[in-house]
């Protein structure tokens, strides 16, 4: 069973998801940053893969890419940093890109090397649901690999009953329709739109994405879904900590409000 049904299945709320970009602060950083992550509590981890161009991002993902390209990270290079994770870490992880990367390396090979090395699921922003239907669902299901797709304020509800039904492993629904970035608090309208998506009783869990730094974004998001996800935060808390253990220990004391 995937990892991430077996999470879903045992615990339905609360649920924690941590973003951080692969080869970001040091190339060799990766493997590090997941196995303290679920020591600290995570509950999945969602490991960034690098893009010259990621429109989704705001500035402090965006600056955390570059600088892991720079840094000599690529697909290949993550693949075999991941080759040993799974004798060490045991929660659910998450592979999150832009398609051109994907596409370069191959889309079969790339399921494959992420069956290999333990990887559950797989998010990519910019992959056009249909393309996903056509070309992508059947080779996630040879291989055992999740595509979690993004929902938006824009999303029509056709729409995402369409992705509810033809998905599993859980939904991302991102709060806003603008890019990724930390925020104090959501404003009603978007509160709204949470309690719209959850009163749809859909089939699928679901995550709340962009804009969770702190208690109280990350509690509004868990009043509404069965948990959150935190990117930026913890990547602006990777590159001014002294160490990746006290940037997840000061994300962790954040969210919990001490």
């Amino acid at each position: 069973m995937n990892r991430i049904y077996k999470l879903f299945k045992h615990k339905q709320n609360n649920i924690l998801s941590v973003y951080f970009t692969a080869g970001y602060p040091h190339f060799d950083d990766t493997v590090t940053i997941v196995k303290e992550l679920e020591k600290q509590g995570a509950d999945i981890v969602e490991i960034g893969i690098p893009f010259s161009d990621p429109m989704a991002d705001g500035p402090v993902i965006q600056q955390s890419g570059t600088a892991a390209l720079d840094n000599g990270m690529s697909l290949k290079k993550l693949f075999s940093q991941l080759e040993k994770i799974r004798d060490d870490v045991s929660i659910p992880l998450i592979m999150m890109g832009y398609l051109n990367p994907v596409m370069q390396f191959g889309v079969e090979e790339f399921c494959r090397e992420c069956r290999a090395t333990g990887i559950d699921g797989v998010i990519i922003p910019d992959l056009p649901f249909d393309d996903y239907m056509q070309n992508f669902k059947s080779l996630g299901k040879q291989y055992g690999i999740e595509f979690i797709m993004l929902i938006t304020p824009e999303t029509s509800e056709e729409r995402i009953r369409w992705i509810d039904e033809n998905t599993s492993g859980f939904i991302y629904m991102v709060s806003t329709a603008s890019t990724t970035g930390a925020k104090d608090s959501f404003e009603e309208k978007t509160l709204d739109y949470f309690r719209r998506i959850n009163a749809m009783n859909l089939k699928n869990p679901r995550l709340i994405g962009f804009g969770i730094s702190n208690k109280t974004t990350l509690d509004a998001a868990c009043e509404n879904a069965s948990g959150a996800i935190i990117g930026s935060e913890f990547i602006r808390l990777l590159g001014s900590e002294q160490s990746i253990e006290a940037a997840v220990s000061k994300l962790m004391r954040k969210i919990g409000g001490s």
